[in-house]
This record gives structure tokens, C-alpha cells and sequence, in this order.
């Protein structure tokens, strides 16, 4: 469609009759992201608020669209890359995001990171020297004030910020962590999430029992500035919820299983606010995962 067309489209997005504004609407939609330029510009010089309001909704209309076919294509690809599963989920609330100035700030928290291990540091060396660079030099940490803002989900506002909940900071701390080699995962407690630190060595043995967590070193609470601790504190922590024991509460899980987690979390802290048409759309992007 050539700028004359498209540009006489969006001028009849005003138009007062529903019917015809949803077939303008469609067909403009079907045109994908390469229109929102020329959206943008009609927005900017355009003085009536309907026709701004319409352009906006089309316009997060095209974006949310990418996401899902992205998030779709994420969860089919059998690596499901945690940053990039993150970074999409932060893509829905900042489309425009500035990808590799999280990328840079993680490669430098890698390096800081990187300097101070050797071979000759025991799990739980390893563990401190991620602490130390991660909370001390870096300053994460956790976001006490405002535990249940959605801004704590995305990746890019922890990044900035240097705050977030529980998930959120296990997310930056495993992807550093797994990018060094080091074999650290998350833990789907209920309530709370954490990760795991797992023995190197951990091929499949014959006849081994699946659920035998011997091959988990110990756990960690990036919430709490990466305290180390044992599968007895899962076990008092599942009393005081009142929660039978569970394999899947000591065991580490996917990182597709932490991306519908971080989903769930966001749709909480919609609701929380009352905002229920994101409520609605991050169902459909859960939805997307779970089929």
C-alpha cells in the first residue's frame, strides 16, 4: 500500500460508524509494525483526541500482535533462552526497548563477576563472589517499598533500577550465573521463588530416582542479598504455609515454567491495580505457553 493509501485509511479512523472504523482498523493492523511510523506521524498532527486514542490503541494493537508470534516462537524453540523470554515480557509493557543496553550491563556484571573466580573455589566460594559483585559493587537488591508494582517484572526496570521481587532478581541472577558456567537454577517455591546451586556433575545415573535432590548443593535467596541455605528451610517455610511437601518445591524448573511464572505475577499486579484489559492480554500471552 503506497503512503497516499495508507495516510487516507488512518484519516477515516475517526469515522463515528463502529463498523467501519473495526474494517479500517483491520485492515491497517494487517499491514504489521512497518505502519507505525506513519501512525505516529498522523498522532502528531492530529488535534482530536478520538482519532488519537484509536491510533494508540492500533498501534499497541500491532505491537502486542509481535510479541505473542515472538513469544510463540520462544516457547517452541527448545533452549527457551531465559534473558530472551524476559526481555520479551518486558517488550509488552516497552516495545521500543533498548535491548543491548541490558545486554551491556550484563556482560559488565559477567566480567566484575568473571575476574574474581578460579577453578579452586568451592560451589559455595563461587556463590559469595556473585553475591559480593551482584549486591555489594552492583547494589541489586531487594524492592521492599513497592513488592507487588508490576515495574518489578520487568527486566529492564530491574536493570535500572537495581531493585525487584524475588523472581525477578533470580531471573538476573541465574542468567548471569548460567553464563559463566555456573550451574545455578530456579526453584518454583510457592510464595517465594529461588534458585538452586546443582552438583557439576549432574549426568543421569543408572536406576537414579528423579526425585532424589542430593545433586542440589544448596539453595539461594537473591531476595535476601543471596543467602545460602539447606532443604530444611524449604521444609519449615512449607509448614508455615501450611503446604504438603512437594517434589516440585525443591526440585529446579524450566525456564519456560519461570517465564509463565513472571506472566502470572504481572496479571496479580494488574489486577491488584485494576487494570484488567493487560489482566486479559497477559492471559492470552500465558495461554500462548501453555498450550
Amino acid at each position: 500500500m503506497n503512503p497516499n493509501e495508507l495516510n487516507a485509511l488512518i484519516s477515516l479512523l475517526d469515522d463515528p460508524d463502529e463498523g467501519v472504523f473495526s474494517h479500517i482498523k483491520t485492515k491497517i493492523v494487517s499491514l504489521g509494525e512497518d505502519v507505525i511510523p506513519v501512525l505516529e506521524n498522523a498522532w502528531e498532527h492530529s488535534f482530536n483526541p478520538l482519532l488519537q486514542t484509536r491510533i494508540e490503541n492500533i498501534i499497541h494493537g500491532i505491537q502486542f500482535q509481535r510479541i505473542a508470534e515472538e513469544l510463540k516462537s520462544w516457547a517452541k524453540n527448545s533452549e527457551h533462552s531465559l534473558l530472551e523470554g524476559a526481555l520479551l515480557i518486558s517488550q509488552y509493557q516497552y516495545p521500543d526497548l533498548d535491548v543491548s543496553k541490558i545486554t551491556k550491563q550484563i556482560e559488565q556484571i559477567k566480567h566484575d563477576i568473571w575476574l574474581e573466580l578460579n577453578d579452586n573455589l568451592t560451589a559455595l566460594e563461587k556463590t559469595r563472589v556473585i553475591n559480593h559483585i551482584l549486591f555489594d559493587v552492583h547494589q541489586f537488591g531487594g524492592n521492599t517499598a513497592n513488592y507487588y508494582a508490576p515495574q518489578n517484572s520487568y527486566i529492564n526496570n530491574v536493570f535500572e533500577s537495581k531493585k525487584g521481587n524475588p523472581l525477578s532478581l533470580s531471573i538476573v541472577y541465574a542468567i548471569i550465573a548460567q553464563s559463566l558456567a555456573l550451574p545455578i537454577y530456579g526453584v518454583n517455591l510457592p510464595e517465594h521463588f529461588v534458585l538452586a546451586y546443582k552438583d557439576n556433575f549432574d549426568i543421569p545415573l543408572p536406576n537414579e530416582n528423579k526425585e532424589d535432590k542430593s545433586r542440589i548443593l544448596f539453595y539461594i535467596n537473591p531476595f535476601s542479598r543471596g543467602a545460602v541455605f539447606s532443604r530444611k528451610e524449604i521444609d519449615a517455610f512449607l509448614k508455615q504455609l501450611k503446604l504438603e511437601p512437594k517434589a516440585e518445591f525443591y526440585n529446579t524448573c524450566s525456564n519456560l515454567d519461570i517465564i509463565k511464572r513472571l506472566i502470572r505475577n504481572l496479571i496479580n499486579s494488574y489486577e491488584k491495580l485494576g487494570y484488567p484489559d493487560k489482566t486479559e492480554e497477559l492471559e492470552s500471552l500465558l495461554n500462548i505457553l501453555t498450550l
